[in-house]
């Protein structure tokens, strides 16, 4: 029997949203608690999922905060560390006229930047039956040395690797070293969850279709979900491509909505199992995963904003989905 049933690593960190202006006009911004790795297990942990995460936060009143967000969110903190010497990272998040987000990061360093090693252990890593990863513990040695090593342990002891490669390029040095950190994820995942622009990033092909085509042949990798914001997502599997429009909500903030997606197609496979799906349950998939993805961004923030099954359920059978 396993402990967890996914564990995530990565980035815990603060999302400043916009939340209208003041009487003199300026900007106000609501401090929610976020970062994709949590986001992702907090929709999880609301489908009956047991979780853990893997990271670090300052030794502030941020990281206090976000400790008790994981532990109302009913994910596992026994292996969220403290720093005390570095803070709490923290993202601004602008909304642009078209609907696009632009972030503005504090992270020089921020403290998900420090996680080492030593702080990833095997007897931790075997208590689960999935990992799940992105690029953002993989900005810089320290963290992505712990971010390989949990991968190489999850490995070793047969758990499912899931990733979603979340680029900002604001992060990196160069989108070179990007393109570099999602490539090794593209080569170790078992389940890939990827976004319109990210593959065409990765692959340097405009037609979605022939960018998959491209990491598959290279990467053999079983599974992958695209993501195309409101108009939907497809799965591709076994020589399979099945996809499945959005849904129409009155979104108020996007953010979220990718790892919303991706918690809720982790808990499939981890129901259904990767070796045996068909035609029939990836469009199942797909469905459920859009409307969980749809109905979070109709809230602000997004660890704290994620869908109950039964809203899930809802929005399909009114959109006829079900």
């Amino acid at each position: 029997m396993k402990t967890y049933d996914v564990i995530a690593l990565g980035e815990l960190l603060i999302d400043f949203t916009m939340n209208g202006e003041n009487e003199r006009g300026n900007s106000m911004f609501e401090a929610c608690p976020g970062g994709a790795p949590c986001n992702v297990l907090a929709m999880l942990n609301k489908l009956g999922r047991k979780t853990s995460f893997l990271g670090k936060v300052g030794k502030d009143a941020f990281g206090i905060q976000l400790r008790k967000t994981l532990e109302t969110a009913g994910i596992d903190t026994s292996k969220l560390y403290e720093d005390r010497e570095v803070h709490t990272t923290l993202a601004f998040v602008h909304t642009l006229p078209d609907g696009d987000r632009e972030f503005s990061f504090y992270r020089n360093p921020g403290a998900d930047m420090m996680l080492v090693e030593e702080e990833v252990t095997e007897e931790y890593i075997r208590q689960a039956r999935v990992i799940h990863f992105g690029t953002i513990s993989m900005t810089h040695d320290g963290v992505r040395n712990a971010t390989k090593k949990a991968v190489e342990l999850a490995k070793k002891n047969g758990l499912l690797i899931t990733f979603d490669p979340n680029l900002r390029p604001p992060l990196w040095e160069s989108l070179e070293s990007a393109k570099e950190q999602m490539e090794y994820g593209f080569s170790q995942c078992d389940v890939l969850k990827i976004s319109d622009n990210e593959l065409q990033f990765a692959s340097g092909k405009e037609d979605y279709d022939e960018g998959i085509c491209i990491l598959q042949e290279k990467y053999k990798i079983p599974l992958i979900f695209l993501t195309l914001g409101k108009e939907g997502s497809r799965a591709y599997y076994k020589g399979m491509c099945v996809e499945e429009k959005g849904y129409n909500v009155q979104a108020v903030d996007t953010t979220g909505a990718g790892d919303t997606f991706c918690g809720s197609v982790i808990h499939a496979v981890l129901k259904y199992g990767l070796e045996t799906l068909t035609e029939e349950k990836l469009r199942e998939i797909l469905a459920f995963a859009n409307s969980a993805g749809a109905l979070v961004t109709t809230k602000k923030g997004a660890l704290c904003s994620m869908p109950k099954q039964e809203e899930i359920m809802e929005l399909m059978k009114k959109e006829k989905r079900i």
